[in-house]
C-alpha cells in the first residue's frame, strides 16, 4: 500500500499532493530520536536506522530542503545520524536545541546561540535533588549542554518514576527560569519559549518555502505539528507524519491523533522517505 492510500485526512492527501507537485519549494522536516533513530535504553547510543543516509540522499537533492529539528546538540545529531560528508546531503540542515544551533550539511559548521542562563544552576543542582528524591536506580540524566534531561526508561517502573518525579523537577527548572518538557520516559528542563514550533517556523521563513512534511514521535514535536497545522490554514500544502514505536507500546496519542499517516517507527519513516524519493524521480 503506497503513501496516499494510508493518509487519514483530506488536508494530508492535499499536503501530499502539493509536495509532489512543487517538490522544489517544499520542505521536509524531521525529528530525530524515535523517528530517524530508534529509541534505546542508553541515548549517548542512540543512532539513525542504517537506511536513513541513503533514503536522504536520494530525497534531498530533489526538494528544496531538508531540516532535522531536535532537542539534541546539532553536532551530536549530525554525527548520530551519519550526516558528515555524506554526499548528496548539500540541503540538509540540523536545529539542534530546537533552534539555538545549527549545523549546517554545506560547511560542517555549527553557529549557536549563547547559552541559556539557569541551566548551569540546574545541572549542579539536579544530581543532589535526584539523590535527596532516592531516584530510582537507571533513572540517568543526559546533559544536553542547554538543557538537561532525566530519562526513566531504564528503571524497573520508568512511567511511575517519571510522575514521581515531575513536581519536584518542575519546582527546580522554575527557581532558575526554566520550563520541564515531557516526552516518553523522560522529562527535559530546558530554557522557556524555546520548542520545534518555532525553529520550524524561523526555518521557513528564511526561504520561500511551500509544501511541509514534518514526521515526529513525541510530544514534543506537537509544537511543529501546530506550526504547519497554521501554515495549512494559510493554505499552504502539509503532511504530519507519525513514527510509532514497534515494540507493541502505542504510538503517543496525542501525536498520533493529529497525524495524517502513522508509519511503524524509523524503518517506516525510512521506507516513506524512498517512496518520495521514487515518486519524485519519474
Amino acid at each position: 500500500m503506497g503513501i496516499a492510500e494510508q493518509i487519514t485526512s483530506q488536508a494530508g492527501r492535499t499536503g501530499l499532493a502539493g509536495l509532489l507537485a512543487d517538490p522544489r519549494s517544499a520542505v521536509v522536516g524531521l525529528d530525530f530520536d524515535g523517528t530517524l533513530a530508534p529509541i534505546v535504553r542508553d541515548p549517548g547510543q542512540a543512532r539513525a536506522h542504517p537506511g536513513v543516509v541513503p533514503a536522504l540522499t536520494a530525497l534531498a537533492p530533489l526538494v528544496g530542503s531538508v531540516v532535522v529539528v531536535t532537542g539534541r546538540p546539532a553536532a551530536t545529531a549530525a554525527a548520530y545520524g551519519g550526516f558528515a560528508a555524506s554526499p548528496g546531503l548539500e540541503h540538509l540542515t540540523v536545529l539542534g536545541h530546537y533552534g539555538a544551533e545549527r549545523w549546517d550539511a554545506r560547511t560542517g559548521a555549527v553557529t549557536a546561540a549563547p547559552p541559556p542562563p539557569g541551566v548551569a544552576a540546574v545541572r549542579d543542582e539536579l544530581p543532589l535533588l535526584l539523590g535527596d528524591l532516592k531516584a530510582a536506580e537507571g533513572v540517568s540524566v543526559e546533559d544536553k549542554e542547554r538543557a538537561l534531561a532525566v530519562h526513566t526508561r531504564r528503571a524497573d517502573d520508568p512511567d511511575g518514576e517519571l510522575a514521581r518525579l515531575r513536581e519536584p523537577l518542575a519546582e527546580l527548572a522554575e527557581r532558575h527560569g526554566l520550563v520541564v518538557e515531557p516526552g516518553r520516559m523522560v522529562l527535559e528542563l530546558r530554557p522557556p519559549g524555546v520548542d520545534k514550533g518555532v525553529a520550524l517556523r524561523k526555518f521557513l521563513a528564511e526561504r520561500e518555502a511551500g509544501p511541509v512534511l514534518f514526521a515526529g514521535d513525541d510530544l514534543g514535536d506537537i509544537a511543529a505539528y501546530e506550526e504547519v497545522a497554521r501554515r495549512r490554514a494559510q493554505g499552504h500544502p502539509g503532511l504530519l507524519v507519525c513514527s510509532g514505536p514497534v515494540t507493541g507500546e502505542a504510538p503517543v496519542r496525542e501525536l498520533a491523533d493529529r497525524a495524517d499517516l502513522v508509519v511503524a517507527g524509523p524503518a517506516g519513516v525510512v521506507d516513506l522517505l524512498n517512496e518520495l524519493a521514487s515518486r519524485l524521480r519519474v
